[in-house]
């Protein structure tokens, strides 16, 4: 993990923006900088989180999601950084491929979609709650569509497609915004998930869903730009608190009906606790192993 600048005016707000290299993070990363806003971008790729942060004169950090040691570490230094944050943009995510494990023994899109966040804004809350912060969680509307969500069976060990991974992953995003503005929104947090729309960027390069022919081919100029995928990012992050409600899932700066399931308080709480375990769990020693 690499930090490549140095800190803003300590007057101005911090914001974290996880996923920040490209794509809609980096947008978002580019207008609120233009708010006067301390934005500090994470991203997977040393090089192109720093090529997004340097014009803007913000701080980076590299941290791979795949690994939960990396978010541990990342979490630490941001910890040890900023005495402030004002928000934390949980923007990191994808859709991958065949189903794989990580060195923690996660499946892959589970982890880098919901787990990682999960460990980085649990391990920053006491943070959070003394800023009275927002947490901004990107979803996505495949969580109504492609979901087919079992408790049991989070690391899709019984069944798995691409598809039905990520709208796992993406439901499971709407139901920690949920639960965490359960637990902490007495406490001064504030928070919500989003569908940033169908956004022409990288994303699904390195999968093998179908989906990465809408991205991949000349119908990806039927695609909304990443300035507009981030619109209701960078909305949720400067507007008024009385403008929008906490805990929802919104679309367009609108309130969006999501899947049936994320409106269960019982599976919300249930995930939470299941997260938080998958988290503080050793990794098996088969934990690199790629599965068909």
């Amino acid at each position: 993990m690499t930090e490549k600048s140095e800190a803003s005016a300590p007057s101005a707000r911090t914001i974290i923006i996880t996923g920040g290299s490209d794509g809609i993070g980096a947008a978002a990363a580019r207008a609120l900088s233009r708010t006067g806003a301390s934005v500090v971008i994470v991203g997977r790729s040393a090089a192109k989180t720093a090529a997004v942060a340097a014009p803007l004169g913000a701080d980076s950090f590299t941290a791979d999601f795949a690994s939960l040691d990396e978010v541990r570490s990342l979490a630490a230094t941001l910890l040890n950084r900023y005495p402030r944050i004002d928000v934390l943009a949980n923007n990191a995510g994808g859709i991958m491929g065949k189903r794989e494990l990580t060195v923690d023994g996660h499946e892959k899109t589970f982890q880098v979609n919901h787990l990682a966040p999960f460990l980085l804004t649990t391990l920053l809350t006491d943070r959070l709650l003394e800023s009275h912060a927002r947490v901004i969680n990107t979803a996505s509307v495949a969580n109504s569509v492609y979901a087919r969500f079992d408790i049991d069976d989070l690391d899709g060990n019984r069944k798995y497609s691409p598809n039905r991974a990520y709208g796992n992953a993406k439901l499971a995003n709407i139901l920690f915004t949920r639960e965490l503005n359960h637990r902490y929104h007495e406490q001064g947090l504030t928070t919500a998930a989003f569908h940033p729309g169908v956004v022409a960027t990288s994303f699904s390069s390195n999968s093998t869903s179908v989906m990465r022919f809408l991205y991949q081919t000349p119908l990806k100029r039927m695609l909304i730009t990443p300035e507009q995928g981030a619109d209701t990012l960078v909305w949720l992050a400067t507007a008024p608190l009385d403008e929008w409600i906490s805990g929802e899932y919104y679309d367009k700066r609108l309130v969006a009906k999501a899947n049936t399931l994320a409106y269960d308080p019982a599976l919300a709480a249930a995930l939470w606790e299941r997260s938080a375990a998958m988290v503080a769990a050793p990794a098996p020693t088969n934990s690199t192993e790629i599965l068909s």
